[in-house]
């Protein structure tokens, strides 16, 4: 600061000057070699529909390189243990602060894992309780159920003034894990009778287990082992033939010169079936494990996970389980009752992590909910928590929609929040659809025009104003409201729902009306997803969609997930006179130099990896032989690389024409998926695409009633269009549709609506209406109807 003749003048200092985040020729996916300047300390909002590369410039460019820099400044040992993270593919990166990502990826589905764990606020009421407990019962570790309790004993070897004494020592640790139940909350039990049939030997086939029947190796193994009469029916075996049947150690022997290793069946069914993802399992496996395996809470510790000791331990006759059962709201309420000076630190600590937990709108929650039961919006706000109150400035947050999952009453309080951050001096990076949150934007980026292929540039970039009148997609559909119908279909019957109790529902009764599109609606945590997935069980013509992610490997793609390789596999088998599995990339037919993956990576170790394309086959990862069978003109690597639309009118007619193919890519057309390539791995697709590829694949199950859970999530203002279009066919083709969505557009497009609350966790589980949207509208008796009728202009 310069003082002349009385006036002051401010020279900015140097460092003042970097005040953008400058990206160049950015080129990650399917970005084409965008140019843009990002203001710090700011409210930027990236839009742009679905698949137009706005994750691509945010989480895989911005977000990526500043977490590859701040992990290239730890050592090359500590390096080692890190994810290797490859530098984007951009020519200039500058100005970049320390990035903290904010993701929709779903919290681990780890049993141990619960709301508490995730966020430290088990641990600090473990050291509350082992400090303030009546009576004492030991450290934090007490109370933790993944510590278990164990001692032992034995002679140590101790060197006192240059000799060396034999002593005797023992030890103990007092963990909180209940025995029975290894802190999991829940035992599994194995109905034996499913298992096998006692009245028959093994030779007449006694073992009913799927694969282990008609003569193959499973059985071959049990009948062949030479530890029981094979021709004896299992109820006459001795309680060691029995043991040696049902439960023997892994032991090695020969069978038909063959060296295998013999396993008692539970444990062979335990690893083989029990340990894998359900939702992944053939139909046949999926029907034995539902009917064969029981879950129920753990009888020792009633679901608690605590063993006996840490829950006798008692503050004003709460225990660490009670606390943990309680609804945050109430959880907070108590702690601060508590008035312990020897504690405060702590005490004012854990009040304000529980006080964070309302603040966003999760305080219906209890800490004991498994992680892996969050929907991706409750995951997103758990993992802001320890963002929320931070000291940290300037530095940048990166949300991937930050209001999916949340009611419009809810995404005000959202914005709040987001404002708070950029205030304290922090650049806020925000990936959304929702127009609510592009209006509080500073500085808006859209990324279109299209998606795939005809995205990836930058149509606009500005204020929110600018936007309105920019003339693009988003712009134009920025003041989009659907109206309420003029004609409402009528029921053809009723689901019935009867006294419904699943968590926070107080003994629901409700009418669903079949025949029509009926949306369930009401805050976060009021009910909806217990009432619709606890009640309508699926199955038995109900096709349930629920928020659960698609997983894939960089293997997987459209094809291989939907069904769709089966078909044109066939087609060019029969085509070419050969064996189907040659048109695989990952059997037969795979390039043997990269084993069918394309490219071959390179480990550096804790440098980063390097792929590069299969010089044999040229990135097409089929061999050159499979490459010379035909189809319509084209080789199984040309059919991969087309775009979903073209590939409908390819499989339609002519040579070509499949009709099993065809059908499929007709709905991943019809769910807005046209302009994806059938062969693009799943690992490439946006969160919007992933939902949309998951509908298109259920789309094909047989029922008369579809329960979707949130559809819109991921989608554009445009796609919510087509969303609405293809929930009126599926109607309109005599299918009744439960959608459970906070989207107003949805709310408006229905023609009954049932709308839960007044509040969330004990202060919702009720029915506050149902009926019709023009209804509800009138009423404004609830926060839905007050957002609605908003929305609609009434």
């Amino acid at each position: 600061m310069a003082e002349e003749t009385g006036t002051t003048t401010h020279t900015p200092h140097v460092a003042d000057s970097h005040g953008l985040i400058r990206v160049h020729g950015a080129r990650e996916n399917n970005l084409k070699d965008v140019s843009i300047e990002i203001p710090k300390r700011r409210l930027t909002v990236f839009t742009g529909v679905s698949g137009s590369g706005k994750s691509s410039l945010v989480f895989d460019t911005i977000a990526a390189e500043s977490q590859r820099l701040i992990n290239e400044t730890y050592p090359a040992f500590v390096q080692g243990f890190m994810p290797n993270l490859a530098r984007p593919d951009v020519d200039v990166l500058d100005g970049l602060t320390t990035a903290i990502i904010v993701d929709q990826h779903r919290m681990g589905g780890d049993p141990r894992s619960t709301v508490g764990t995730a966020t430290d606020a088990d641990a600090m009421l473990r050291i509350l309780f082992s400090r303030l407990g009546k009576p004492y019962i030991g450290s934090p570790k007490a109370f933790s159920f993944n510590i278990a309790s164990i001692s032992g004993a034995g002679a140590v070897t101790v060197e006192r003034a240059g000799q060396k004494v034999k002593e005797r020592r023992s030890f103990s640790i007092t963990g909180g894990m209940c025995p029975r139940c290894e802190g999991r909350g829940a035992v599994t039990d194995l109905d034996l009778s499913q298992l096998y049939d006692e009245t028959l030997s093994l030779n007449e086939g006694a073992i009913t287990v799927p694969g282990y029947k008609g003569g193959g190796w499973n059985s071959r193994l049990y009948i062949e082992s030479g530890f029981f009469d094979p021709d004896k029916p299992i109820s006459k075996f001795t309680e060691k033939e029995l043991r040696d049947f049902l439960h023997r150690e892994p032991t090695r022997m020969k069978i038909a010169g063959i060296n295998m290793t013999y396993e008692g069946l539970i444990p062979r069914i335990q690893k083989s079936m029990l340990s894998k993802d359900k939702e992944s399992m053939q139909p046949h496996i999926r029907e034995f494990v539902e009917r064969a395996v029981t879950f129920a809470a753990c009888p020792d510790c009633d679901g608690t996970r605590l063993s006996e000791g840490a829950r006798s331990s008692k503050i004003d006759g709460i225990s660490i389980a009670d606390a943990c059962a309680m609804q945050i709201s109430d959880l907070a309420a108590w702690v601060k009752g508590l008035d312990e000076p020897s504690v405060a630190p702590l005490l004012t600590t854990l009040a304000h992590t529980l006080d964070s937990f309302v603040e966003i709108g999760l305080g219906y929650l209890s800490l004991n909910r498994p992680a892996g039961t969050l929907s991706g919006g409750e995951a997103q706000r758990t993992k802001m928590i320890r963002h929320l109150g931070s000291s940290l400035t300037d530095v940048t947050y990166v949300f991937d929609e930050p209001t999916t999952g949340l009611h419009p009453h809810d995404i005000q309080r959202m914005n709040g929040l987001l404002l708070r951050l950029r205030d304290k001096g922090n650049t806020v990076l925000v990936v959304e659809h929702k127009p609510e949150v592009i209006a509080i934007a500073d500085h808006v980026v859209d990324l279109g025009p299209g998606a795939g292929a005809a995205g990836g540039e930058v149509c606009f970039q500005g204020t929110v104003e600018g936007l309105r009148t920019g003339g693009t997609i988003t712009g134009r559909h920025f003041g989009d409201r659907a109206a309420l119908k003029d004609t409402l279909r009528k029921p053809t019957g009723t689901l019935e729902i009867r006294g419904a109790s699943t968590h926070n529902l107080r003994g629901v009764d409700v009418d669903i009306p079949l025949g029509v599109l009926a949306v369930v609606t009401g805050v976060a945590g009021s009910g909806k997803s217990s009432l619709v997935h606890g009640s309508i069980p699926a199955g038995a013509g109900v096709v349930s969609v629920d928020q659960g992610a698609i997983r894939g490997s960089r293997r997987s793609n459209p094809a291989t997930y939907t069904g769709l390789l089966d078909p044109i596999r066939k087609a060019f088998a029969k085509q070419n006179g050969v064996k189907p599995t040659l048109f695989s990339s990952n059997s037969e037919g795979a390039c043997p130099t990269c084993n069918g993956a394309g490219v071959i990576y390179t480990d550096l170790a804790m440098m980063a990896g390097v792929a590069t394309t299969c010089e044999e086959c040229d990135g097409k990862r089929f061999e050159a032989s499979v490459l010379g069978y035909r189809l319509g003109g084209r080789d199984i690597s040309e059919v991969l690389a087309m775009p979903v639309t073209e590939a409908e009118e390819f499989f339609a007619a002519g040579e070509a024409h499949t009709p099993a193919a065809h059908r499929i890519l007709q709905r991943l057309k019809d769910v807005g998926l046209g302009y994806l390539t059938i062969g693009q791995p799943l690992t490439t697709l946006s969160g919007g695409e992933r939902q949309r590829l998951k509908l298109a694949t259920h789309m094909a199950d047989k029922g008369g009633v579809y329960v979707l859970d949130e559809p819109t999530a991921g989608l554009h203002l445009a796609d919510v269009e087509q969303l609405l279009g293809l929930l009126d066919r599926l109607v309109d083709s005599g299918k009744s549709v439960i959608v459970v969505e906070h989207h107003q557009a949805v709310m408006a497009h229905a023609d009954w609506i049932i709308d839960l609350g007044p509040g969330a966790g004990h202060d919702g589980g009720r029915i506050v209406f149902e009926g019709t949207p023009a209804d509800l509208v009138a009423s404004r008796a609830t926060l839905t109807a007050e957002h609605l009728a908003e929305y609609v202009g009434a």
